[in-house]
């Protein structure tokens, strides 16, 4: 089976990027959620990413490398696995430009040459180890945890996810799917994270799933069955330049996965994490250096204090894992 992987980029630091986007954002300092900084800014990290793809995800077919048209000067476009993707090659034209990650991704299962399998990065998820085919796909299927958790509904995100919500709620019946795939949904390696599905067999509704902030596995067969069922709701909020409260997130996708039984069980949390670099700066260095993980995620942050010390630290534990020059890099 071919598996490729999408990563999305942005150099917010071009003085054409910086124009548009003041022009479209109204002021180059906002610190609003959808228009942070934090958003948008480069640690000088993907280089890492790459190396990270080569020396422990080898096997991979190709990578679509998805910009506004922007390349590293470093990176070798030549390299044959190297797919150079513009927005402008598979987001219609009057969504153009976008500030918004959740448009961008709904629209990737019309990149070029996209094989069936794929796995999404955003740039801040580095592989830290060797990690073979099966931690993403098995026998055909996105290896995932199927696991509510409780949404308190105070933050935007959480809001984007009850919209998402509603669309399932439309198309499935969470009975009938529990117990078409109950060994799915009640599998042993989820342990104490399956708790709230014990609890909520009678209710009769979808809630917010459980969502690891990491790689996700998909099938691009999902995205063409979403839209043909929410093509008006998701061409409407395409519009949303910037992040907005009545957005649809890539979960959509993932939950219709997982409704359709189209998941293969996996506690994606055993080998995969999440560091706001906020308030875990110290243990993401060390679990970069340690190779605790296969997968993590470092999530920036504009309130990060001391920040050119905090990448200097994560530099120097990417160079210890990785310090070899990829053959992506010139």
């Amino acid at each position: 089976m071919d598996i490729d992987f999408i990563v999305t980029w942005v150099d917010m630091d071009t003085p054409e990027w910086k124009e548009e986007f003041a022009r479209y954002a109204g002021e180059k300092k906002n610190e609003k959620n959808g228009v942070s900084h934090a958003r948008f800014r480069d640690y000088g990290f993907l280089k890492y990413w790459f190396r990270g793809v080569e020396k422990f995800a080898p096997w991979v077919r190709k990578i679509h490398f998805v910009t506004c048209g922007q390349k590293p000067e470093w990176l070798d476009a030549s390299n044959p696995k190297i797919n150079l993707v513009d927005h402008r090659d598979f987001i219609p034209l009057q969504f153009l430009p976008t500030y918004n990650s959740v448009v961008i991704e709904r629209y990737m299962h019309k990149i070029p040459g996209l094989a069936e399998h794929f796995v999404y990065f955003n740039d801040d998820f580095y592989i830290t180890d060797a990690i073979s085919p099966a931690r993403f796909f098995k026998n055909g299927l996105p290896c995932d945890i199927a696991a509510f958790q409780y949404n308190p509904a105070w933050s935007q995100w959480y809001k984007r996810i009850k919209n998402n919500l509603r669309v399932i709620n439309r198309h499935f019946n969470k009975k009938e799917v529990m117990a078409r795939f109950r060994d799915k949904w009640f599998d042993k390696s989820y342990g104490a994270r399956a708790r709230w599905n014990y609890i909520l067999q009678p209710y009769g509704k979808f809630i917010t799933l459980r969502t690891p902030h990491n790689a996700q596995p998909y099938l691009k067969r999902t995205f063409e069955e979403v839209w043909a069922v929410a093509e008006k709701e998701l061409t409407e909020t395409s519009a949303n330049r910037f992040r907005a409260v009545t957005d649809y997130t890539p979960e959509l996708f993932r939950t219709w996965q997982i409704c359709k039984g189209d998941f293969a069980p996996y506690n994606t949390y055993a080998d995969t994490k999440m560091f706001p670099l906020m308030i875990k700066s110290k243990k993401a260095v060390k679990a970069i250096h340690d190779q605790s993980y296969k997968l993590i995620c470092l999530n920036d942050n504009v309130h990060i204090r001391h920040y050119e010390q905090v990448m200097e630290s994560l530099k120097a534990a990417f160079d210890h894992i990785l310090p070899a020059k990829s053959s992506f890099e010139r």
